[in-house]
């Protein structure tokens, strides 16, 4: 499967810019329609729901409106701009709503997403709506860190394999990447071995099934009980000097709301590099 069309999502953070040069940068080398997106959040505090008037609810909403509809202009310039610049097919979109029922739904349509990392200082939606995508998209994720500049993304790729379904899905879901990435490492962190495990030689069946679709892929592993396998994925993504991380993400569902896993969850708050994530 080839990139066809890339999402972006947008927003008035400073971090909105790096995700909107890696996507531009993935469309060119690929070819793809890219789609920016900017929802303009309109959501009232539990306190002000109850106001009896009404009317400082209506002054706060006209504010926000006000607010993200200025950021999205900002947004709109930039990504535009963008397109001229470097030849781009490409489309805006901006809407009003909860971005953790716009973008997951915009996210459908897209071979590829492209989300930022929840910055602990900046607003709380952001980890919202890419626990949204992740989990109610059914399309791969890129995750962007909310810190730090990436030249360029998919050329040293490291896959952390854990002979999962979600991690196979990962795969399958990052073979455009691969296909043209320069050197792909396949990564078993402390493998299990036997039937439902990861075979007598870990990572090498994965390795193999890349290298059917033309991948040269390197199959390694990695016995480390005492480092989580968290810690042991960024540290081997660092020596090897990679730009993309690709795995599988993990969550249970409680109720109505999706938890995610721990590995998961620590990744996406500890992350160096840009993350592909499929569920």
């Amino acid at each position: 499967m080839a990139l066809k069309d890339i999402l972006v999502h947008l927003d008035g953070t400073g971090a909105s810019r790096s995700r909107l040069d890696i996507a531009a940068g993935l469309a060119g080398r690929h070819g793809a329609h890219l789609i920016g997106l900017f929802v303009a959040e309109i959501a009232l505090p539990p306190g002000i729901i109850g106001d009896p008037g009404g009317g400082a609810a209506m002054v706060l909403l006209e504010q926000m409106r006000e607010t993200g509809l200025a950021d999205g202009a900002l947004a709109e310039a930039a990504f535009q701009d963008r397109i001229r610049r470097d030849g781009l097919s490409g489309e805006w979109r901006m809407l009003e709503g909860m971005g953790t029922e716009v973008v997951p739904l915009h996210a459908r349509y897209a071979d590829l997403s492209v989300l930022g990392q929840q910055d602990p200082d900046g607003p709380g939606s952001t980890g919202a709506i890419l626990e949204a995508v992740l989990f109610g998209a059914g399309r791969p994720t890129l995750v962007v860190p909310y810190a730090g500049r990436f030249a360029e993304v998919g050329r040293r790729v490291l896959v952390a394999w854990n002979a999962s379904k979600e991690a196979a899905r990962a795969v399958a879901d990052a073979m455009p990447l691969l296909t043209a990435a320069e050197s792909v490492t396949v990564l078993a962190v402390n493998p299990r071995r036997g039937i439902g495990g990861h075979g007598e030689e870990p990572a090498a069946d994965i390795a193999l099934h890349l290298a059917r679709h033309g991948v040269k892929a390197v199959a390694e592993q990695m016995v480390a009980p005492a480092v989580g396998d968290d810690e042991a994925l960024l540290n081997a993504a660092a020596e090897r000097n990679a730009d993309l991380l690709v795995m599988g993400a993990y969550g249970h569902s409680r109720l109505r709301e999706w938890v995610m896993g721990g590995v998961t969850r620590t990744i996406l708050r500890s992350m160096t590099l840009p993350v592909l994530l499929a569920h």
